[in-house]
């Protein structure tokens, strides 16, 4: 029998990818789709999904090399690392431009004004505006500028953004929270760390280029990604204690490094078969049927 969830998918940049294999589980098992709430990788994979364009970017995100990567780095941006306008362009070769209001499901995309100190909740206008103020990872990406505020990454104070979908007439509710515990084995896990670290990568382009201070900053980063990371798992933590989902699925913080989308393969794979695990656990536990 088809249900209609409302689906929360959570920030965590490359971990992200296992939003895809977590969509793709979810159609296969005659889930619909009738609302989307997300933060930052998130409403990036919502969006696209909403768009009708998963699978053409699912497509991309498998053919992308290292290189195609590091070529979509706009080095020296204002107010972070990366500008972000190469990626952005290419997001709209792929996705188009369409109006949040022409999507196929309900969709926020979940965003923060760094000035005013509080969440934006993105859910009209061009799609693509949304997913950039999303994903605007800070000192990684230059805040965009939106309706004439600084927006910066939606993680920052909601990473798994349930309360946009709390008045949303379906069946159940189920939320991706990126930022779960580490856990120490798991043969999918060690899938996913097997190639070289992006981040390793990208220091070691940047040296060819002889972009000193652009390396330094680079190597800062890796540092305040981490301490970013810590804060969205203790947030989504506590945001998941107050306001639980009907279910809730976990995604390990060590599956991988934010920006490892060479890994999309494995990452895409964890996400599908993930949703088994969760689902046998559910009717081992004679939880809310999954």
């Amino acid at each position: 029998m088809k249900k209609d969830i409302s689906l929360i998918l959570g920030s965590g940049g490359a971990r992200g990818l296992a939003h895809i294999g977590i969509i793709q589980w979810l159609e296969e098992h005659d889930y619909t789709i009738k609302s989307i709430s997300g933060s930052s990788m998130g409403a990036l994979i919502g969006g696209f999904y909403a768009a009708g364009k998963l699978d053409a970017y699912k497509e991309w995100i498998l053919e992308l090399d290292l290189l195609d990567m590091l070529k979509l780095l706009d080095f020296k941006g204002s107010g972070g690392l990366v500008s972000g306008k190469k990626l952005m362009k290419k997001l709209e070769d792929i996705l188009g431009n369409p109006n949040i209001e022409d999507l196929s499901c309900k969709y926020t995309a979940v965003a923060v004004d760094i000035d005013a100190k509080k969440e934006v909740w993105l859910n009209q206008g061009p799609l693509l505006d949304a997913i950039r103020a999303s994903i605007s990872l800070p000192l990684f990406f230059a805040p965009y500028i939106y309706k004439n505020k600084r927006l910066v990454d939606g993680g920052v104070l909601n990473p798994v953004p349930i309360a946009p979908t709390f008045h949303d007439d379906t069946d159940l509710s189920i939320s991706v929270n990126l930022g779960a515990d580490p856990i120490e084995y798991d043969p999918l896990l060690q899938q996913t760390q097997k190639s070289t670290s992006l981040s390793e990568r990208v220091q070691e382009y940047l040296s060819t280029l002889s972009l000193t201070d652009t390396l330094t900053e680079a190597q800062m980063y890796v540092i305040a990604n981490n301490s970013f990371d810590t804060m969205q798992s203790s947030i989504a933590t506590m945001k998941l204690a107050a306001y639980p989902s009907d279910i809730e699925i976990d995604i390990p913080l060590n599956l991988c490094g934010t920006f490892e989308f060479n890994k999309a393969e494995a990452l895409i794979t964890y996400g599908y078969q993930i949703c088994e695990t969760v689902e046998a656990l559910q009717e081992k536990n004679h939880a809310k049927p999954f």
